[in-house]
């Protein structure tokens, strides 16, 4: 039998009723009377214990039953509490093997971030630094704690990106690479880019140092091309030499017939045969030249005197900027600075001396170029030659006319230009060959510093080893 506590309730509330109902209609105490109207202590005790004894029976009855469903109840709560502690356990555990592999992966990911040989930035919405890798902070001298939440321009102010050109590719998504170079020094590719989905990190900006590359790719492009420079020159040098030479016999041959001529055609034709003369010499010289461009950098190197080569050079730029009217090079005052016991330097002898000649040729010019504007005008070379910390100093000033900041920057460019503005300096008075000889094959740096009034001076650098 079953019986629930409300139904115990229910019974223990009705027995009073039911224990006096069947007195309802006598006197409720009549029962414990007798006839003579005295009371019956017995009775009334009798029933005081009986009904004591039944009520005790029910609340038994009712603690047992309220004590059995305690006790279900308990082992359910027991059961639920057991079941809700392997279910949080195992949610732990999840929880905890999610953690670990996203840790994992958080670190593979910075891993590869930071082994990339690259410079890579992160920014976000704002342009704030999000990710900086090794290379960032190498580079910088910056660590990433200190550069996190910093504009990129507070984190790295030498960059050479414009706030405009970040949002402009923020804006449109499109991948973008910008070329940042300077000619000799330094090659950057810097391409940015926006993330596919919307995290913090909106754009990544990766820099590129490929400055060994390209410089080995140029020297490659230069050598080809000197090469078929030295291969054109030589041919050339020999076709004109065959005429040069007929020349030659031609005016050896006039010598020998002067003598049969009276003495007014005699003395007319002197100076026209010297002339043809110096012409000669002066084209013998240009061949020669020509020749010893085309056998450059085909030797190893030897030990030269630096002042030794700019003498023989000076001389050799006597004879070839020699025109029979206007300004001579051997008329243009040369004033010479050169330390005592300059030490000697490993280099290709021939390939300095088109370097200098290259030189005085750009100096000649500019001379030219000013004596015709101002008649009193006294040109004046100076070179000079001296030591200076493990290395070989040497410069070449003119006081012609200089060059301006345009012409600066594109003296050193090479012959060919990749946009269609005209160049600042006209291609004959660039010196790509000679800056390539002074920078690729000899391992130095040449400059230049001018005014336009002031004229020019071509500084040079030589390693002594």
């Amino acid at each position: 039998m079953s019986l629930t506590v409300k139904t115990i309730a229910k019974l223990l509330s009705a027995c009073p009723i039911i224990l006096l109902g069947a007195y309802a209609q006598a006197d409720l105490l009549s029962p414990f009377k007798d006839e003579d109207g005295e009371t019956k202590w017995q009775y009334v005790a009798n029933f005081s214990s009986g009904v004591l004894i039944i009520t005790l029976l029910l609340v038994s009855v009712f603690l047992f039953f309220a004590h059995r469903k305690a006790t279900r109840s308990n082992r359910e709560l027991t059961d639920i509490k057991a079941t809700l502690e392997d279910r949080v356990a195992q949610r732990t555990a999840s929880l905890q093997a999610t953690t670990t592999q996203l840790a994992h992966s958080e670190a593979y990911v910075k891993s590869i971030v930071d082994s990339m040989p690259v410079m890579l930035i992160g920014l976000n919405n704002q342009l704030e630094v999000t990710q900086w890798n090794h290379v960032a902070e190498k580079i910088t001298g910056r660590t990433f704690e200190d550069v996190k939440g910093l504009a990129l321009w507070d984190a790295y102010p030498r960059i050479t990106l414009t706030q405009a050109q970040v949002e402009k590719v923020l804006e449109s998504k499109k991948t973008t690479t910008i070329k940042h170079s300077q000619r000799g020094q330094y090659y950057f590719d810097i391409t940015m880019y926006t993330l596919a989905d919307g995290t913090d990190t909106g754009l990544v900006i990766l820099i590129d140092d490929i400055t060994k590359q390209m410089k080995a790719e140029n020297q490659l492009v230069e050598r080809n091309k000197m090469s078929a420079m030295g291969e054109l020159a030589s041919a050339m040098a020999h076709d004109i030499n065959i005429p040069l030479q007929s020349i030659g016999n031609a005016i050896d041959k006039l010598h020998e017939q002067l003598n049969d001529l009276n003495d007014n055609q005699h003395q007319a034709l002197i100076p026209i045969i010297k002339k043809a003369e110096e012409s000669g010499d002066q084209a013998t010289a240009i061949v020669q030249n020509l020749l010893d461009f085309a056998a450059s950098h085909r030797g190893t190197k030897n030990p030269a005197n630096m002042a030794e080569l700019l003498d023989h050079s000076l001389t050799v730029a006597g004879r070839l900027y020699s025109p029979p009217t206007g300004l001579r090079f051997n008329d243009i005052a040369i004033r010479r600075n050169y330390d005592a016991d300059t030490p000697q330097i490993p280099c290709y002898a021939s390939e300095m001396q088109q370097v200098f000649l290259r030189l005085l040729r750009h100096a000649y010019h500019a001379i030219c170029d000013k004596a015709q504007q101002h008649p009193e005008f006294v040109p004046v070379i100076n070179v000079e030659v001296g030591e200076f910390y493990e290395s070989v100093w040497i410069k070449i000033q003119h006081n012609g006319i200089g060059l301006s900041p345009e012409e600066q920057q594109d003296v050193f460019e090479p012959f060919f230009s990749n946009t269609s503005d005209r160049p600042a300096c006209p291609v004959e008075h660039r010196l790509s060959y000679s800056h390539f000889i002074v920078t690729e094959h000899h391992k130095g740096h040449i400059a230049v510093t001018s005014g336009v009034d002031v004229g020019t001076t071509f500084h040079m650098q030589l390693p002594l080893q």
